[in-house]
C-alpha cells in the first residue's frame, strides 16, 4: 500500500520505519522546510530504546546519548533520597535494553538516516483532510494534494489529522509552566551528574529534574512552576531564569546550583488531555501526541510514540487496503489502555516518588505485545 504520514517527528519517522519493514511505500509529510537542533531532549527508557532497537537505529543512537546510571528521587529540601533504580547495565541486563538520554535532533537524526531521503516531503504543511472518498486525501497549504491508501496522523499535540477526525479538542490548562535548559557539566560540581534525578518540591508545582546528554558532556535541567498568567505552549519561546531561581530558592544547595549554571532557559506552559476514545476512522489514524499528548511528568511522551510504531507496522504486515480499517482498530485496542494509563499516571505525578515497581512501563516489549486488546 502506499501509505502518507502526517507529520515528521519522532513518531512520524519511526512509524515511517516500521511501516517499510512492513512492506509498503511510505510518505512523510512534514511542514518544516528544514530540521534544525531545536526542541526538548529526550528521555528513552528502556521500553522505547527496544523498541528503537528493533527499527535497528539503536547502536546509532549510542553514539550520542548518555546512559543514566540510576533513576533518583530526593526530597527538596534534605536532599534525602527517597527511591534509586539502578539503570545501565542493571536495566539492560534486566529489560533487554539500556535507559539513554540524548537530544531531540540526535534521534531525528538516526531515524532519518534510515530512510530514504525522497519520502520525506519537507515544507508541507497541512491544510485539510478529505475522508469522504474512496482514498484519504491531504490537501496542503501550498494548494497541492496526495491521495494515499492508508494515512497515519504522526502530527504532534495540535494534530491537525486529529481535528479532521473528531473536531476541535479542548485541553485544559494545568497552571503550570516548564523551563528547560542544557549545562555544561564543567560548571557543576554536585554528585549524581550521570544519573536521572528528580527532585520533588514541598507542593507537586515544584520540581527539578535532571540527566546527562552528549555522552555525559552535557547536564539537561527541566523545572516546573506555578504561574497561571503564562498560556503559550512551545518548546522554543524564552523564559528569565532569574524569575526560574527565584521559585527555587529554598532548595537544597545541589538543586539551587543545578539553576545557578543555566544561562538561558526556554519556557513552556503545561496542558492536560483526556485519553481519546477512539483512534482511527476507516482508513486514517493516530499515533504519538495525536492521540495521546501527557504532561511530561513520567517522561514517556516520545516513549508511547515509539512503541505506537512498533505496534502499528506489526498490525499493519502484510495487510492490504481491505484490511486497513480492520488492521487500524487491532492497532489503537493493542495501544489504547497502556497509553491511557501512562497519560493518566504522568498527570498524577507521583511516578516512583517512593520507588515502586517500574516494571509495568520499562518491561514492555512492542515488538511482541499482543496485536488486538479490549475493543
Amino acid at each position: 500500500m502506499k501509505i502518507g504520514i502526517n507529520g515528521g517527528g519522532i513518531g512520524g519517522m519511526a512509524a515511517a520505519i516500521a511501516l517499510r519493514q512492513a512492506g509498503h511505500d511510505v510518505e512523510v509529510y512534514e511542514q518544516a522546510t528544514s530540521y534544525g537542533r531545536v526542541g526538548a531532549d529526550i528521555n528513552l527508557t528502556p521500553n522505547a530504546a527496544r523498541a528503537l532497537a528493533s527499527l535497528g537505529v539503536l547502536d546509532a543512537l549510542k553514539e550520542t546519548a548518555a546512559q543514566p546510571t540510576h533513576r533518583i528521587s530526593r526530597m527538596w529540601d534534605t536532599g534525602e533520597e527517597t527511591s534509586r533504580l539502578p539503570m545501565g547495565e542493571e536495566a539492560e541486563k534486566k529489560y533487554g535494553a539500556p535507559q539513554l538520554t540524548i537530544h531531540r535532533a540526535d534521534l531525528l537524526n538516526a531515524l532519518r538516516m534510515k530512510l530514504p531521503e525522497n519520502i520525506v516531503l519537507l515544507g508541507h504543511r497541512i491544510e485539510s483532510i478529505d475522508t469522504t472518498g474512496a482514498n484519504p486525501v491531504v490537501r496542503f497549504a501550498d494548494g497541492t494534494s496526495r491521495g494515499v491508501d492508508a494515512l497515519v496522523g504522526a502530527d504532534g499535540i495540535h494534530s491537525p489529522t486529529r481535528t479532521a477526525l473528531f473536531g476541535p479538542e479542548s485541553p485544559q490548562f494545568t497552571g503550570l509552566v516548564s523551563y528547560r535548559s542544557v549545562v555544561d557539566r564543567s560548571k557543576l560540581n554536585i554528585p549524581n551528574l550521570d544519573a536521572f534525578t528528580k527532585w520533588w518540591g514541598p507542593t507537586p508545582d515544584l520540581q527539578i529534574v535532571t540527566f546527562p546528554l552528549n555522552r555525559g558532556r552535557e547536564i539537561f535541567v527541566f523545572a516546573t512552576t506555578a504561574q497561571d498568567d503564562w498560556r503559550h505552549e512551545s518548546w522554543t519561546m524564552p523564559g528569565d531564569v532569574n524569575e526560574l531561581r527565584k521559585a527555587y530558592a529554598g532548595f537544597h544547595a545541589e538543586a539551587r546550583a543545578l539553576l545557578d549554571a543555566c544561562e538561558t532557559v526556554t519556557k513552556s506552559a503545561l496542558y492536560v488531555r483526556d485519553p481519546l476514545p477512539r483512534w482511527s476512522v476507516g482508513r486514517v489514524t493516530l499515533l504519538g501526541d495525536a492521540c495521546h499528548p501527557m504532561v511530561p511528568f513520567m517522561a514517556q511522551g516520545a516513549c508511547m510514540a515509539i512503541e505506537d510504531a512498533v505496534v502499528l507496522g506489526r498490525a499493519l504486515k502484510g495487510v492490504d487496503v481491505a484490511g486497513v480499517a480492520s488492521a487500524f482498530l487491532n492497532y489503537e485496542n493493542a495501544r489504547k489502555d497502556r497509553t491511557a494509563r501512562v497519560q493518566i499516571g504522568s498527570r498524577g505525578n507521583e511516578w516512583l516518588k517512593q520507588g515502586g515497581n517500574a516494571d509495568w512501563v520499562y518491561g514492555y516489549v512492542a515488538s511482541a505485545a499482543a496485536l488486538t486488546g479490549p475493543a
